[in-house]
């Protein structure tokens, strides 16, 4: 009702309902990005592009700077310009062997491009260097990967990322997802369930970051 309200009041405001339906889509996509995060940011594409050609420029003029080749490759996954974040990822392989992040890049890029077996190796790696790594987000990717092969391996890695993560919303949306899959409908139900109480124990300020996971997990509730 309010929304009606506010768009006959913009519409006597500008005199064009036109306009006025694109300042209403406006302030509700503010209102959005302020306060709930569903809708994507149009200014954050802008940034990191702007940031990707300043790291271009400067490694151009510092080629031996492996953070900044770090960063852009980091970058270019955000993109999802896998491919082109494996060309500068693999090279640094002997130079950041001992970084956890490192790996996981790798791994994911690798997933990515078709290459399972070495991601699944190269995951598998920045676990060993450190379990914690990424607040334990390399375990989801192999809980993915073993998602349509072998569900019990792929609970086991929700689980395991349960014990870095236990309020993660996205383990609990997975983990149903995956008993879905095994036909265990009430395990499903369950992992619904605990993952909406967790959403609903959480602080405002996380509750931002975990809300596209909890509206999965409402949406699952109600497609039975």
């Amino acid at each position: 009702m309010s929304k009606i309200f506010l768009f006959f009041f913009l519409t006597w405001l500008t005199g064009n309902p036109f306009i006025a339906i694109i300042v209403l889509l406006l302030i509700l996509y503010a209102l959005d990005r302020r306060f709930v995060g569903l809708t994507p940011s149009f200014v954050r594409p802008l940034r990191r592009s702007s940031q990707l050609r300043k790291l271009r420029r400067h490694v151009d003029m510092a080629p031996n700077d492996v953070s900044s080749k770090q960063e852009i490759a980091r970058i270019l996954i955000e993109k999802k310009k896998y491919n082109e974040a494996l060309g500068w990822l693999s090279p640094m392989e002997h130079t950041l062997e001992d970084s956890a992040e490192y790996w996981d890049d790798l791994g994911l890029c690798m997933l990515q491009t078709g290459q399972m077996e070495q991601g699944e190796g190269a995951i598998k790696r920045a676990l060993a260097l450190n379990e914690r790594v990424k607040y334990g987000a390399p375990y989801l990717r192999l809980a993915a990967l073993y998602a349509g092969k072998d569900s019990s391996q792929a609970i086991s890695y929700i689980e395991a990322f349960q014990r870095i993560q236990s309020s993660s919303c996205e383990a609990y949306e997975r983990l149903a997802g995956i008993y879905k899959t095994m036909g265990k409908e009430q395990e499903a139900k369950e992992a619904i369930e605990e993952g909406l109480r967790i959403y609903r124990t959480l602080p405002k300020y996380k509750k931002r970051g975990e809300r596209k996971w909890a509206l999965r997990l409402w949406f699952r509730r109600w497609s039975k």
